[in-house]
């Protein structure tokens, strides 16, 4: 592979393109300053106008969503995982049917796997402008988005229809639903009732891992973050592993599965063959099946990333062993 070949497999973080228009609450006072990205596969993004950077899934979608301070993302549920971690700023995550029946902040490098089959919304509560990065399950991430009633609603007050195609429109652009597409039909109180309301403790628990904690657990050994035998425990189509400069592997090697590269803190360098890439903080790098390589920091300091692989595992609700 030449570095040419490799460059079109790394997404830099200051070449990320984002969509302002990508979901139904996009006009919704207080969530409408959202940037949505899609780094790798089709996402979940509603709208046509969402750069997609790299097509091909490697079983998961990757992404990432961009807010200025006070600026929320509305209630919604998946049917496959949803997994957000902190590069830039200070969050709060909350869910249930009307966001009240938990919340969790996640500081820069902690990291959510938040359960399949509930209602989850997220804020900025920073000072400055903030990112998430997202695993999302599955090829087809956007097949399994649910949003809370009130969502919808509030959205067709401030102009725009979602249409049970999937597909959004804006009634301030005079665009209107095709043909034989009704808009996107309610969940009626016997659906919502099957929405589990889970409190605090046991969310916080099972499904969230703290930067400093799992800096300590890789300082000899990559440490297992989400998978079977992880600190969270869930088998959603992908593992996630994260790394140091302690647990970095000493040789050559090459993996027989897709294997994605994050940045989270610290520059890396990745090297193959007689050739070399620098991946920095907020860097998305799919290295591919097969490609016999190294990965150590370039440089001292602080060094961290998040790898994840996928599996044979099928996509779909949270694994409870």
């Amino acid at each position: 592979m030449t570095p040419a070949e490799m460059e079109t497999r790394i997404v830099r973080y200051g070449d990320l393109k984002p969509c302002r228009t990508a979901f139904i609450d996009a006009h919704t006072p207080g969530s409408d300053q959202k940037e949505n990205f899609t780094i790798i596969g089709g996402g979940v993004s509603e709208s046509p106008d969402q750069h997609v950077h790299i097509k091909e899934t490697p079983g998961f979608n990757i992404g990432a969503a961009g807010q200025p301070p006070k600026c929320r993302n509305s209630l919604h549920s998946h049917t496959t995982a949803e997994v957000f971690y902190v590069l830039k700023g200070r969050w709060r995550f909350f869910w249930g049917r009307w966001g009240t029946a938990g919340e969790v902040v996640l500081e820069e490098g902690d990291i959510f796997n938040i359960p399949t089959g509930i209602f989850r919304g997220f804020e900025n509560i920073g000072t400055d402008y903030g990112m998430i990065m997202a695993i999302l399950g599955g090829d087809d991430a956007g097949g399994g988005v649910t949003w809370a009633p009130q969502v919808i609603e509030d959205a067709s007050d401030h102009g725009l229809v979602l249409g049970e195609n999937g597909v959004l429109y804006d009634t301030k652009k005079d665009q209107v639903l095709p043909d034989g597409v009704i808009p996107m039909p309610l969940l009626t109180d016997a659906e919502l009732s099957a929405y589990p309301e889970p409190g605090n403790d046991a969310v916080v628990r099972d499904y969230v891992a703290r930067y400093w904690d799992m800096m300590a657990l890789a300082a000899k050994t990559p440490c297992k973050v989400i998978g079977e035998d992880a600190l969270l425990k869930d088998k959603p189509g992908f593992e996630v592993e994260f790394l140091t400069r302690g647990s970095i592997p000493e040789t050559n090697y090459n993996l027989n599965c897709h294997e994605i590269l994050m940045v989270m803190r610290g520059h890396w360098k990745l090297t193959w063959s007689d050739s070399e890439k620098t991946l920095a903080p907020g860097d998305t790098c799919a290295v591919p099946p097969g490609l016999e390589h190294s990965l150590a920091p370039s440089m001292s300091g602080e060094a961290s990333v998040f790898r994840v692989m996928n599996t044979s595992d099928t996509a779909g609700a949270t694994w409870v062993g």
